[in-house]
């Protein structure tokens, strides 16, 4: 048996209807807060400050680097290691 469904609604309405958070408001603040922030390095023309927009800075690039070892540890820990010379032919 297949049914079919079909809701005629505006986003707002299916939100409520789902009963998901209204986040309008906090998205359009943060927004506004992204676009100050770019506005205000483009100005001062220190493209340091508007590169950490877009740059990781170093202690998430640390913690990158620590995720990754722990990976890379459990990937060869789980490989047999062999002591004897393979044989080329």
């Amino acid at each position: 048996m297949k049914a079919t469904i079909e809701v005629d609604a505006t986003p707002q309405e299916m939100r409520e209807l789902l009963g998901l958070p209204d986040v309008q408001s906090l998205q359009k603040e943060a927004m506004e807060k992204i676009r100050d922030k770019m506005l205000a390095g483009i100005e001062s023309n220190d493209m340091s400050e508007l590169m950490k927009l877009y740059m990781p800075m170093p202690e998430q690039m640390s913690a990158m680097e620590g995720f990754q070892k722990t990976m890379w540890d459990a990937m060869t820990q789980s490989m047999p290691v062999s002591n004897k010379p393979s044989k080329k032919t």
